[in-house]
């Protein structure tokens, strides 16, 4: 299939930017709808989608974290679940080493 360059109006900001041939390509092979967004669009809607960090969304966010001590180095930390106290919990670097 031949594909050439079109301009598309971005949904968010309005600006027309340019959907290239090559793009349409990689979209096609990929399964993927065109893009509603100018790229500068698509990249702030990313980085909102990931809070920012790089990661998933929804995943982690939110979640409560609680004080505890590493059982192995004795050190100040936080861990996303509550401690029942019936194991030891550890610190990221500690539990990576016993690992």
């Amino acid at each position: 299939m031949s594909y050439e360059d079109r301009q598309i109006t971005c949904a968010d900001c309005g600006v027309d930017f340019t959907f290239s041939a090559d793009d349409q390509e990689y979209y096609a092979s990929k399964g993927y709808s065109e893009p509603k967004r100018c790229p500068s669009c698509r990249a702030a809607k990313k980085a909102q989608n990931r809070g920012g960090h790089g990661a998933k969304s929804g995943y982690g966010h939110n979640r409560p974290q609680f004080k505890v001590t590493c059982s192995a180095c004795g050190c100040e930390t936080t861990v996303p679940f509550e401690p029942k106290g019936d194991r030891p919990v550890y610190c990221s670097d500690c539990y990576r080493n016993m690992q």
